[in-house]
């Protein structure tokens, strides 16, 4: 009976270890089902870089703000990120590893409209909430029940332009834009609302989005004789049309877009970025802003945690990242997780004051801001001016 006796109490202590091994694992399953989990898909490298890079610290950085804070509802937020490197078929690819092995609640990004319409019917067919970072107008018109966007629209940037341009007493304009998604939405835009400033558009012209030189198409712009011209893309090539435009001595006024408004623009323009106007978010004028300005708090902070967490300038699309993680925090509370009450709650969320703009979601509005999310900003001895 002794080595009987031994062996139950020798043994007793392994149960005992045993038994406590299951139950906290049980604990910790427990635990970790309680999270909230929720994807990113941002072109944190490769040539949209600027784009994604910001985007995916913004989230990263969001997330552990809203759970120091004790998350929502009690639940942590998990964030599942992939780069998808500015592809398309990389971009649905990561979608459906978030939908199918993930299982995240709602996805945020991508980077750049093409890559945000690229995963729009996977997004639909899996009745996913779905916020994209991108600005292209088609994200969100016509409306689609599941997908919104955070980015200033192209509608609000061309009409920011436009008055800028129309007080200044201008007629004629030359557009050049990139051919893509992004380029031919703001092509679309720049055309339809030009008679509604008084507005002319005298020479369309195109370019690709890996061309190294713009002299042909800025050429052909210059001999219709324009007061203004205008550049829609995003980097590298409104940087070569500006260049190209420095060095064919083309002195009249360039307009970028919105799609330009980081300080990666200026590093890649260089001189050639000096007197260039553009409409941003306020983030890059923040400490230019009154004190009356209902973003000028929220702007404050995020550059702070930014700035101090990453050690490197903010840009505005990060903001957008920013303003998605806020956004989907907001509309996740009281759901316990249930993606069609997430998605009603984002399509009626009010007054939410973000980077990018004040936001008012309604189900006819799934972008949610008005023209006072932008200002106009001049390059000056590289850096951002407001102009009143």
């Amino acid at each position: 009976m002794r080595p009987l006796t031994k062996c139950k109490l020798n043994w007793m202590p392994v149960f005992i270890a045993a038994v406590c091994l299951v139950f906290s694992s049980a604990a910790f399953c427990g635990a970790a089902e309680k999270n909230y989990k929720i994807g990113g898909i941002f072109s944190v490298t490769g040539p949209a870089s600027f784009l994604g890079d910001p985007e995916k610290k913004s989230m990263e950085m969001a997330v552990e703000q809203i759970n120091n804070n004790g998350g929502i509802d009690g639940h942590m937020i998990e964030a599942v990120i992939y780069d998808t490197e500015g592809d398309p078929s990389k971009a649905v690819m990561s979608v459906s590893k978030l939908i199918n092995r993930d299982r995240v609640l709602a996805i945020i990004g991508p980077s750049r409209t093409p890559t945000s319409l690229a995963v729009i019917p996977r997004v639909q067919q899996s009745e996913i909430p779905f916020i994209s970072c991108a600005a292209g107008n088609k994200i969100v018109e016509p409306v689609k029940p599941w997908v919104f966007k955070t980015a200033q629209s192209d509608i609000l940037a061309v009409a920011s332009i436009y008055q800028h341009i129309k007080n200044q007493g201008m007629k004629a304009l030359g557009i050049i834009t990139v051919e893509n998604a992004f380029g031919e939405s703001g092509k679309e835009q720049l055309l339809d609302q030009a008679p509604e400033f008084g507005l002319q558009v005298v020479r369309s012209e195109t370019f690709g989005g890996k061309d190294s030189d713009m002299t042909a198409q800025l050429t052909k712009i210059r001999k219709e004789g324009p007061d203004a011209i205008i550049c829609w893309g995003t980097n590298p090539g409104p940087a070569v049309v500006a260049k190209n435009i420095d060095q064919l001595g083309i002195d009249i006024p360039l307009y970028q877009s919105h799609g330009v408004a980081s300080p990666k623009f200026i590093e890649l323009a260089g001189k050639a970025a000096e007197d260039i106007l553009l409409p941003t978010g306020k983030i890059l004028v923040a400490d230019l802003l009154p004190e009356s300005d209902p973003q000028k708090r929220v702007l404050t902070d995020y550059i702070k945690g930014y700035e101090n967490r990453y050690d490197t300038s903010v840009s505005g699309f990060g903001g957008y990242a920013y303003d998605a993680v806020n956004l989907l925090a907001k509309a996740l509370e009281g759901t316990g997780g249930d993606r069609g009450q997430i998605r009603k709650n984002l399509e009626n969320i009010k007054g939410h004051v973000g980077v990018s703009g004040v936001f008012n979601f309604t189900p006819a509005d799934h972008n949610g801001l008005d023209p006072d999310a932008f200002v106009m900003v001049r390059i000056k001895n590289g850096t951002w001016t407001l102009v009143k």
